[in-house]
């Protein structure tokens, strides 16, 4: 009986995450090296997906799994806090400049414990988002139509749309407990927001009392301290994941201590919210060791880097978004475009997302280069 049969059989539709399903069947990996991939046919390809965005340093990187495999022999999980969500925390402190952390098991949680820490600490309802953007499953930012989703308190505006943003403001400025942007949605093609907008956002939410949330899961890698930073704002909430995890699963949101105060546990009417391996120290060092192998010269080189890739593209007629390591090729069928590439030797997501990792060397992306370039010569109807 073949994986997939086997597959069929226990998991519905053969996998557990449709954000990797491609029809009919997506391939099986078996073992990731630096930047390489070997699925369950031996077939080998450059790992452009990097887990979405997560594994910047590509698989198995030595130091981080020195650093989690000396955590996991003390022990991976405990009924008590441990140091190691002390050293994590007080490293992105120190990088972001943001004040205090809680950590999770996910980008998804991430953005939930967010929300929960926005009406706890404002004492209000609603959530303000943007159409396109993707913060993970929870119903509250999932379309209210998707099945199996109750609607909740939450106004979803067009992004960039200053006038659509300022009417919502006024009409509803003093029950919004947050607002909730992605500064460059990967949904919505890795399009940056736009810098007045930004700038007009963050003085409206001062204006009416909501809190500024600035979702950085996917945009912490391009920046030390996130991208929020390189507009030159201050979010009073961030929900991060993916990279600071070092491979491990992990979501963290950070904040002042005053709005983080409703999760303090001897406060009056604290909130609850627990996680049985949430900080657990492997993903903790990890994340770590990881973050320290990501500073600022490393953050430069593979954001030139990919800057490089997509400046390639461009030049070879393709139309690709993006910014830094992380790149969006645009295109009209992403399952034909996923295959194509895959049979070339690329993964990339499954929405056409190429996402740069530290164990990428020049020839890979010159071959990254050949075989996107390559589909666009044969298949000009996918990649316009």
């Amino acid at each position: 009986m073949s994986v997939v049969e086997r597959a069929r059989r226990v998991l519905p539709g053969g996998n557990t995450r449709t954000t990797v399903f491609v029809p009919p069947h997506p391939p099986y990996a078996v073992h990731g090296e630096g930047a390489i991939v070997t699925d369950h046919t031996g077939h080998q390809v450059i790992d452009c997906n990097n887990n979405y965005t997560a594994l910047i340093h590509g698989h198995a990187h030595p130091e981080i799994l020195q650093a989690a495999t000396e955590a996991a022999r003390s022990g991976t999980a405990f009924g008590l806090p441990t140091t190691s969500e002390v050293a994590l925390a007080e490293h992105l402190r120190d990088r972001t400049r943001i004040e205090q952390w809680r950590f999770c098991n996910s980008g998804t949680e991430a953005v939930l414990m967010l929300l929960r820490a926005a009406r706890a600490y404002t004492g209000r309802d609603l959530i303000v988002r943007f159409e396109g953007s993707y913060h993970g499953t929870g119903d509250a930012v999932v379309s209210p139509d998707a099945p199996g989703v109750v609607p909740g308190s939450v106004l979803v505006l067009p992004q960039n749309d200053l006038d659509a943003l300022t009417t919502a403001m006024r009409d509803h400025g003093r029950q919004i407990a947050a607002v909730l942007i992605d500064l460059m949605p990967n949904r919505a093609g890795l399009t940056p927001a736009d810098p007045g907008y930004v700038t007009a956002l963050q003085d409206l939410t001062r204006q009416y009392g909501a809190l500024l949330a600035i979702d950085e899961v996917i945009t912490f890698r391009l920046h030390e301290g996130g991208l929020h930073q390189e507009y030159g704002i201050k979010p009073d909430l961030v929900s991060m994941g993916k990279v600071i995890g070092g491979g491990f699963p992990v979501g963290a949101i950070g904040g002042s201590a005053d709005v983080l105060s409703p999760f303090v546990p001897q406060a009056p009417g604290a909130v609850s919210w627990g996680g049985t391996f949430s900080a657990n120290p492997v993903t903790m060092a990890a994340g770590l060791a990881a973050l320290r192998l990501y500073g600022p010269l490393q953050i430069t080189e593979l954001n030139r880097r990919g800057d490089q890739l997509r400046s390639w593209l461009r030049d070879a007629g393709v139309e690709v978004h993006g910014s830094g390591s992380l790149l969006r090729l645009m295109t009209s069928d992403p399952t034909e475009l996923w295959w194509n590439l895959y049979h070339r030797g690329v993964l990339c997501g499954t929405n056409g997302l190429l996402a740069m990792s530290t164990a990428m060397t020049s020839v890979h992306l010159e071959q990254v280069a050949e075989a996107v370039t390559a589909v666009a010569r044969e298949a000009q109807s996918i990649l316009s």
